[in-house]
């Protein structure tokens, strides 16, 4: 069972990124809760984003080869030139390299499914998507939700096979498997549960690894990353 004085833990932006794996082409982050990839029209004046600050801890500059959204953890991509990001941006856009994800939603997800339904665009526009689910395992936790003493979780696998925006955050939601704290396309109830009761308002999910063929070297690179300090209670 959780323990039920688990704390939540702010993120610092004065702190050096955690980097998962660097070459002459190419370095690999864990990007934590809460932190743009780089500046966009929902950012604000003085803010910190990834591309800044590993540019600022490395010393070099850096092309972002793909993005993920600000509440969501993991494994970001940059490279070292901007040759090396079209070639692995393409690999992303073609289904040559591999994305996993996980992510803790509301009730049982009892079985493997492979959701094939349109999601919208940040302009509203409707684009056909495909997400592979794989459910990992099933948690009770003693938290209260309306007239019952307990509530029910998953912990389940996310493989997006088409890139749309907040793709495996709206299939879920139409699914009514909600990510938890997510503040968009989630339950507020749920969300509720987590901020008021475990004091905990990361949304859960994380990008826990890349596959890829490296562009220059020729060889297949599979990189994961820790999960953040939230999870500790939910994953081994």
């Amino acid at each position: 069972m959780i323990d039920l004085n688990f704390q939540f833990l702010c993120l610092e932006i004065n702190f050096m990124l955690e980097i998962l794996y660097q070459d002459d082409y190419l370095i690999v982050i864990n990007k934590p809760c809460g932190l743009l990839v780089h500046r966009t029209s929902i950012a604000e004046e003085n803010e910190a984003f990834a591309l800044q600050l590993l540019r600022d801890q490395v010393g070099k500059k850096l092309f972002p080869v793909h993005r993920i959204d600000r509440p969501t953890s993991g494994v970001l991509v940059f490279s070292f030139s901007p040759e090396v990001a079209r070639q692995l941006n393409n690999q992303l856009i073609n289904g040559v390299s591999h994305k996993k994800y996980v992510v803790l939603v509301r009730g049982w997800f009892s079985q493997e499914i492979i959701c094939d339904r349109p999601v919208k665009n940040d302009r509203g526009n409707l684009q056909e998507a495909l997400t592979r689910f794989v459910p990992l395992k099933q948690l009770e936790l003693p938290l209260e939700t309306d007239r019952y003493p307990t509530a029910r979780f998953s912990v389940v696998e996310a493989y997006p096979l088409t890139g749309r925006w907040h793709q495996i955050r709206q299939h879920l939601a139409q699914l009514r498997h909600y990510i938890i704290n997510d503040r968009v396309h989630g339950d507020g109830k749920q969300n509720r549960i987590f901020t008021e009761q475990l004091g905990v308002r990361e949304m859960f999910l994380h990008a826990r690894s890349l596959c890829l063929q490296h562009p220059v070297l020729s060889t297949e690179l599979t990189i994961e990353a820790p999960f953040p300090a939230h999870w500790a209670e939910f994953v081994d």
